[in-house]
């Protein structure tokens, strides 16, 4: 029986592909934790600056809180 799948015939060839996958797979996994990272970094950020706001008396805390509710914009 003939296998007629890309590399069946050449070892080789299927640790590369795999090897290949592999790494796109790795740098996904790692930049998808880095953007993750970033946003909560952000966001803490964010919600420091509105503390010092209402600290400071330019922001009432009923907006601070309201904004803090809205949450994040949401990319389409």
């Amino acid at each position: 029986m003939d296998l007629i799948t890309l590399g069946a015939n050449n070892p080789s060839a299927l640790i590369i592909i795999f090897g290949v996958g592999g790494g796109i797979a790795v740098v996904a996994i790692v930049f998808g934790t880095i953007t993750k990272s970033y946003r909560h970094r952000q966001t803490e950020k964010s919600r420091r600056e509105i503390a010092a706001y209402i600290a400071e008396g330019s922001m009432t805390p009923q907006d601070g809180e309201r904004i803090l509710k809205a949450g994040p914009v949401k990319d389409d």
